[in-house]
């Protein structure tokens, strides 16, 4: 870019909400972020500008990022692309344009949020909020191809094309594509938010789909008790550890309201619905699985629910799902659970 293009990028990064507000103002400022639907002004959340941060490279502000295109760039390219300019020059001279006129003054609650802690409740549903849905994308690629089909438009996932990644203390900030699960309490309040990086270059035996990082997956916010809920749970419940263990016998069960509570932990400590009347555990074949599954069911039996454990042929449901196939995964089910459930959830009409 030359020289006085990056000086006028830079001026109008430092003036970032005023771009937004004159260009975009269709949109709105949610945090560090204004959400629109796209560089045409309409509304919708599918772009996002980042309104603080660095004066350049990654996190800058003055970046954004349309999630259902993938167009990204800086408030330069916005510019260009909402005015409809092919040439740098009136790109240019729109920008000195606006920079000569009075800024207006940023919105009251323009500074809530600046300082909301990383890893906290309100991060979390900040990050689910700007984040797309999950069709046609890798992550609905990824689910696929480790075997789950059935996705529905009301399932708590979401796709962000680039979203941050901390390797550790010290560590460069990256981006990988991800998927987004919410977490979510009793009542459907968002508490959490849980991130697998998803390798951009597609599905691999190996790391089976996940970015080939260090620690792959990560959850934020409030997660003891919470989960990534699946359809609304009324007398009866599937809960399991990870999202492709809980979405795998959902596969087989789309009409089964399930739940992933992220980590064995937190399943022995998954509050249940006090509508509740018969739990299904589906527990990793491990040991730490096993003490999960057996501390549930406890505290199940305790409440007056009935607690039912289901337990996969290999480590897990999903390792099942992929390795042994759908039809091997429903027999298996067909054994566990109770005749009246097998009639209602694996052979219903709605099933």
């Amino acid at each position: 870019m030359p020289r006085h293009a990056s000086e006028l990028a830079h001026r109008l990064a430092l003036n970032a909400e005023a771009v937004c507000r004159h260009y975009l103002s269709n949109g709105r400022r949610e945090g560090r972020y204004w959400l629109v639907g796209d560089v045409a002004n309409n509304p919708g959340r599918s772009l996002f500008v980042r309104l603080t941060g660095p004066t350049s490279g990654k996190g800058a502000a003055g970046k954004w990022t349309d999630s259902a295109t993938l167009q990204h760039g800086d408030l330069l390219d916005l510019i260009a692309l909402n005015r409809g300019l092919d040439r740098l020059r009136d790109t240019l001279d729109e920008a000195r344009s606006f920079l000569r006129m009075p800024l207006p003054d940023p919105s009251p609650d323009s500074g809530r949020g600046r300082s909301v802690p990383h890893g906290s409740p309100e991060s979390a549903r900040r990050l689910y909020a700007i984040s797309q849905p999950i069709a046609d994308t890798i992550a609905e690629a990824h689910l696929r191809n480790r075997g789950i089909t059935v996705l529905l438009k009301t399932d708590p996932l979401r796709f962000h094309p680039r979203c941050y990644y901390r390797p550790g203390i010290g560590g460069p900030t990256e981006t990988w594509p991800a998927l987004i699960a919410a977490v979510t309490d009793l009542g459907g309040r968002i508490t959490g938010a849980h991130r697998t990086w998803l390798n951009p270059d597609g599905f691999d035996p190996v790391h089976l789909g996940k970015a080939p990082i260090d620690t792959p997956r990560r959850a934020m916010g409030e997660l003891l008790g919470n989960a990534v809920r699946f359809g609304l749970a009324d007398d009866v419940l599937t809960a399991g550890e990870g999202i492709e263990t809980i979405l795998s016998p959902r596969s087989i069960m789309p009409t089964m309201p399930s739940a992933a509570a992220l980590s064995a932990n937190h399943l022995a400590a998954l509050l249940l619905p006090t509508t509740l009347r018969r739990l299904y555990i589906a527990r990793d074949n491990d040991p730490a699985g096993h003490a999960a599954a057996d501390s549930l069911a406890q505290r199940a039996n305790e409440a007056g629910i009935e607690a039912i454990t289901l337990s996969p042929t290999l480590g897990d449901f999903n390792e099942d799902l992929r390795r042994l196939g759908a039809e091997h995964l429903r027999a298996r089910l067909r054994t566990q659970l109770i005749p009246q459930d097998v009639a209602r959830f694996i052979d219903g009409p709605t099933a």
